[in-house]
């Protein structure tokens, strides 16, 4: 039980840091866009400025899916010899 609660506790400490980082980067992604488009609270910019996230949301997922996932491949492989 002591090792189920050190690996919850990790992943909250990790995912507690991400949420830090994502907000870091959302003030700084809504700064550039407020450069660009002018007021961030119009609803074309609120809508580019969402698109966008996404999208880079999506295609750091997948590509971060896809290390873990040959990290793994690696660990397995290490395992068998």
């Amino acid at each position: 039980m002591h090792r189920a609660v050190l690996e919850k506790l990790a992943a909250l400490i990790t995912a507690a840091f991400g949420l830090v980082a994502a907000l870091a980067w959302n003030d700084t992604i809504k700064a550039i866009f407020k450069h660009y488009f002018g007021t961030s609270e119009t609803i074309p910019a609120m809508l580019v400025y969402a698109v966008v996230v996404t999208i880079i949301a999506v295609f750091a997922t997948i590509h971060i899916g896809k290390a873990a996932e040959l990290a793994q491949i690696k660990e397995d492989e290490e395992k068998k010899k």
